[in-house]
């Protein structure tokens, strides 16, 4: 199939846990990877050498070990900053998307000349994950500011009719998914950018499922912050990354304070490290860290133009199987082009949660629930949905394998 990555089987083999079988001798379908991502074994293995041979904490220790752990840490921060067209010193190791969307949200409400107050505006969309809702909802609490969102056309786009009016000089901070994690919507990133800087706005883009499935260019793509997590990017849990321009990061205050985040300290006063350190208070997650960097070091010899070829193959070939399944209705954009792989749909008569129990029996592994998209599903009149999400390991013989399991889901509760 044209757009396959050509080496797709190698690929697979990279992956140990792809090779495993489930209950019943079932093989292991693994489409959840909005969810989570598969880890290849040279992630493991990184990680596993990281901690048998040069295991001790960073920047303190003045051994052998302290200085080898430091200077993989510090050589994680810089392949992670080159796979995003960032420099070392302006991208921010947190444990996950969600805390660096915190610190934004939090720092934005303390101090310095981007600080949200009463009267301001925060513009956020319908279709966020809970972790660029939540934040924000806090914020606007705790400072007197107003949230205000954009709508959702049927087709599961951004409804940008009232842009001119959403955007306008009381607004401050516009916070908004690039790829959305249920409805696969590619958000105009860049256009909605560069009108919200016209107002002086401060820009924030949750690129959680952006970065392991598009070339990202964070200067180019017009954001002022942006946040993804390791683990959707073949690497491990616990580990984010929070980008920002040099003049925004270091317009900001602290976030957490402890060690290493600071200049000096006496019993009066405190001052602060440079960034990226000022917003990296205690222990990293240094093997985490590492091992994100493996990951980002194993998608760039792939090369994110291939890997983006790939999901749009498979998403087009899956929506096209969907569309076979009597009372399957996909929710969000129903062309590849312009979507991403996370597809959600609602089968008439079966709960979301039933139709990923069968599924599994067969060893399909899908998510059914409201995928932290509570408000997003509200918009199509719908409590939850099932997703199934692809990714450079996904095969077309996969895709066949969920069809198939749909239609014995219907069958098994009697729909015809």
């Amino acid at each position: 199939m044209e757009g396959l990555l050509p080496e797709l089987e190698v690929i697979r083999k990279d992956f140990p846990i792809l090779q495993r079988t489930l209950a019943g001798g079932q093989p292991l379908v693994y489409l959840d990877s909005a969810n989570t991502s598969q880890k290849p074994q040279v992630v493991i293995d990184t990680m596993v050498d990281h901690l048998e041979r040069h295991n001790a904490n960073i920047a303190r220790a003045m051994h052998q070990l302290g200085a080898e752990a430091t200077e993989a840490f510090e050589a994680a921060r810089g392949k992670v900053a080159a796979f995003i067209g960032a420099s070392a010193e302006q991208t921010i190791f947190t444990k996950n998307a969600s805390e660096a969307l915190n610190l934004a949200a939090n720092t934005l409400a303390w101090a310095g000349p981007h600080q949200v107050g009463p009267g301001d505006e925060v513009l956020i969309t319908e279709m966020e994950h809970h972790s660029n809702i939540v934040p924000w909802q806090l914020l606007c609490e705790r400072t007197g500011a107003t949230l205000r969102w954009f709508g959702l056309t049927d087709d599961g786009l951004l409804d940008l009719s009232t842009i001119d009016e959403l955007i306008n000089e009381r607004t401050k901070v516009v916070s908004l998914t690039w790829v959305s994690n249920m409805l696969g919507t590619i958000n105009p990133v860049r256009m909605i950018a560069d009108r919200a800087h016209q107002v002086g706005a401060l820009v924030v883009v949750d690129a959680s499922q952006a970065v392991p499935q598009l070339p990202v260019d964070v200067e180019a793509c017009g954001a002022d912050l942006l946040a993804f997590t390791g683990h959707k990017v073949v690497g491990p849990t616990g580990i984010g990354v929070l980008w920002g321009r040099r003049e925004v990061l270091e317009a900001l205050p602290p976030f957490l304070g402890g060690g290493e985040m600071i200049a000096t300290v006496t019993m009066a006063k405190s001052t602060y490290a440079p960034i990226p350190h000022r917003f990296e208070a205690g222990t990293p997650p240094i093997a985490e860290a590492i091992g994100l960097g493996a990951a980002v070091d194993y998608l760039g010899h792939i090369g994110m133009d291939q890997v983006h070829r790939h999901e749009q193959t498979i998403t087009a070939y899956a929506l096209e199987g969907l569309a076979t399944v009597p009372g399957l209705t996909v929710l969000g954009p129903r062309e590849a082009t312009g979507r991403g792989g996370a597809i959600s749909f609602e089968v008439d008569g079966v709960h979301p949660h039933d139709i990923a129990q069968v599924l599994d029996s067969r060893g399909i592994a899908v998510r059914a629930g409201h995928h932290c998209a509570k408000p997003a599903h509200a918009r199509f009149g719908v409590q939850s949905s099932t997703r199934m999400s692809s990714y450079i390991y996904t095969t077309p013989a996969e895709i066949d394998a969920l069809v198939d399991g749909l239609e014995y889901t219907r069958s098994y509760f009697k729909l015809g």
